[in-house]
């Protein structure tokens, strides 16, 4: 099976549901998942509010594709976006998709490009329709993301004090530690104990826009420990050079 790093995606963006700020950070974190192969963005960059994109795309070698909106009222951008996607999926060089966008338009390209053995990871603003978010394989707030220099993105940058503080268990809601115990239950052994890794990569297919980050977290064991009232942590060390496997139990 290919590793999930080596994994070639089309990343195709609409500009006109996602801001610019949040691209750096996007491709950062595009690539943990794979290579991006085809980098192209949608929109009618006759239009001055798309202006600012320029640099932006400059720096992350993102190719524009022009789109006049032929009549008022109705989104072009949005279908050369998916005929573009499809003519992609039909040349058989990629792996995978990045749609980046808010849009619920994109939902059934979702489900299409999972129907032909594409991972199909989507970037949106929390604002983003459920119906499109639980189409993709994983689902990222782009709120969350920040580039390594540590430029935030707009929402995120005017609520500090609140992305920045730690989680609490009674800051998590109900349906967050219900699908957490719920996935532990489902592959624990006898004994109660399931493997970490497996409970995270389990949860992601349950919900795609699970991520420790939501909550203020980088990663999912400081998460999981946060909520002590709920869950019992067992980091066990193996022979092969001192590596930690993390096992959780849930609390009776």
């Amino acid at each position: 099976m290919e590793d999930k790093k080596d994994l070639k995606l089309a990343v195709v963006i609409d500009a006109d549901n996602v801001p610019y700020a949040n691209v750096k950070g996007m491709m950062e974190e595009i690539a943990k998942y794979g290579i991006p192969t085809f980098k192209r963005i949608y929109g009618d960059w006759t239009k001055p509010n798309l202006a600012g994109w320029k640099n932006v795309l400059l720096e992350n070698a993102i190719t524009p594709i022009q789109q006049y909106g032929y009549t008022q009222g109705k989104n072009s951008t949005d279908a050369a976006l998916i005929i573009d996607a499809m003519d992609i999926l039909y040349t058989g060089k990629v792996d995978g998709f990045c749609i980046v966008s808010s849009d619920s338009d994109f939902t059934r390209l979702a489900v299409r490009l999972r129907e032909s053995g594409m991972k199909v990871f989507g970037f949106g603003e929390r604002k983003t329709p459920n119906p499109f978010i639980v189409a993709c394989d994983k689902f990222i707030y782009l709120e969350i993301l920040k580039s390594k220099n540590g430029a935030k993105t707009e929402e995120s940058a005017s609520s500090k004090n609140k992305t920045t503080e730690k989680a609490t268990p009674t800051q998590v809601d109900k349906q967050t530690i219900s699908l957490i115990s719920s996935t532990v239950n489902d592959i624990a052994e006898d004994d109660g104990w399931a493997f970490l890794g497996d409970v995270g990569n389990l949860i992601n297919k349950k919900k795609p826009d699970f991520d420790p980050r939501n909550f203020g977290f980088d990663k999912l064991t400081p998460f999981i420990k946060s909520l002590n009232k709920y869950f019992e942590i067992d980091e066990r060390i193996t022979d092969k050079a001192k590596i930690k496997l993390v096992y959780i139990k849930t609390k009776k």
